[in-house]
């Protein structure tokens, strides 16, 4: 089983050499290559994902992916900039589904900003549509300059659009997932004001009716913005698109404490996937050996369960992730008073030890 490593900028390689290290206990007949992406490939190479990392992305069965991004790219032709890498990937292998769940620890409901009551048991799945919306509609903008600014500009505007297959599909995996949970799907639109959405609405219905043991409701983007701060454990599956999806997916994170606690999966049609953490690179906090590893190993358990067929290797993950937090090891992002402050690589090795 051949895995793409794939660590980029900033707090990337050291969360990715945890997942690394957890992986490397399984026993597993898995082959990792690393490359470079992001900031760090774009130094080294002058793109941020050089052809190599995507022919080797391309040749494996799924990929590990880290973090990119830096403060110091910001000025560069957005073309180069290392967010750019995860659209290329995204893009060229396929991936249209991204699965985003927000569990809550029964061990850090305490480190939830809510009260205990609405978030104690919280599991929710985000489902975000990655191909289509705003991100990848025709942008416009006038005497756009190299570095990818608008001096003295009157007028930009990027243009939103999904075709009926591109919803139908992420409709199909959405109602997928549900009938393995609660069999409750949200569909999150905006239909009252852009026509995309009232679009979305009316083919996610269409496809909702093919599954009629999964309770579908439709919601607008700003009620659910507000419903998940509110009463989030009214959700259970949340199908929505792209720009909608990257924000509430944030938002639920922080229901649980900490959004270093939160994996992610992209995947396309045959399963082939990125994992990555929800969170970004954090240039601030890089090297300090603070960041929490959880959500990258997390992600890695995500990785064997969808790409790789072994659920067992996963369940052994997340386990000992649950025991460990119940011996009250903490990195700095869910330490609190009564628990033990540990290092990115004390939290690692403490997974290891309780695999």
């Amino acid at each position: 089983m051949k895995i793409a490593v794939l660590p980029g900028d900033g707090i990337g390689t050291e969360i990715v050499a945890e997942a690394v290290k957890v992986l490397n206990v399984l026993g597993l007949p898995l082959k990792m290559e690393t490359a470079l992406v992001g900031g760090a490939a774009y130094e080294a190479h002058g793109h941020p994902l050089p052809e190599s990392t995507l022919k080797l992305a391309k040749e494996s069965d799924a990929v590990l992916f880290g973090a990119v991004g830096d403060w110091k790219y910001d000025k560069l032709d957005r073309p180069l900039r290392p967010e750019q890498a995860i659209l290329g990937l995204r893009k060229n292998l396929g991936l249209f589904a991204n699965f985003r769940p927000a569990i809550c620890y029964e061990q850090l409901v305490g480190a939830s900003s809510l009260k205990p009551e609405l978030i104690s048991g919280l599991d929710i799945l985000i489902i975000r549509e990655l191909t289509g919306d705003i991100y990848f509609g025709q942008p416009r903008g006038r005497r756009i300059a190299t570095d990818g600014h608008f001096p003295g500009a009157e007028e930009a505007f990027d243009t939103m659009r999904y075709s009926k297959p591109e919803i139908e599909r992420i409709a199909h995996v959405a109602f997928q997932a549900a009938r393995k949970r609660s069999k409750r799907v949200t569909s999150v639109d905006k239909a009252n004001v852009l026509e995309t959405f009232q679009f979305w609405k009316d083919v996610v219905t269409e496809v909702g009716q093919q599954y009629p043991d999964v309770e579908l409701d439709h919601m607008y983007v700003d009620n659910a913005a507000m419903q998940l701060v509110k009463a989030p454990k009214r959700f259970d599956v949340v199908v929505t698109g792209n720009m909608f999806g990257d924000i509430l997916s944030d938002e639920a994170s922080m229901l649980t404490g900490s959004i270093g606690m939160l994996p992610s999966a992209s995947l396309n049609a045959s399963n082939q996937g990125l994992y990555e953490p929800s969170h970004g690179s954090a240039p601030d906090i890089a090297g300090k050996g603070i960041a929490n590893p959880l959500a990258t190993i997390l992600s890695a358990a995500m990785m064997l369960r969808f790409s790789l067929n072994q659920e067992a290797a996963a369940q052994q993950i997340e386990a000992a992730v649950q025991q460990v937090l119940a011996q009250g090891l903490r990195t700095a992002d869910i330490f609190s008073e009564g628990t033990t402050r540990v290092s990115t690589r004390e939290m690692g090795d403490a997974v290891v030890k309780a695999m």
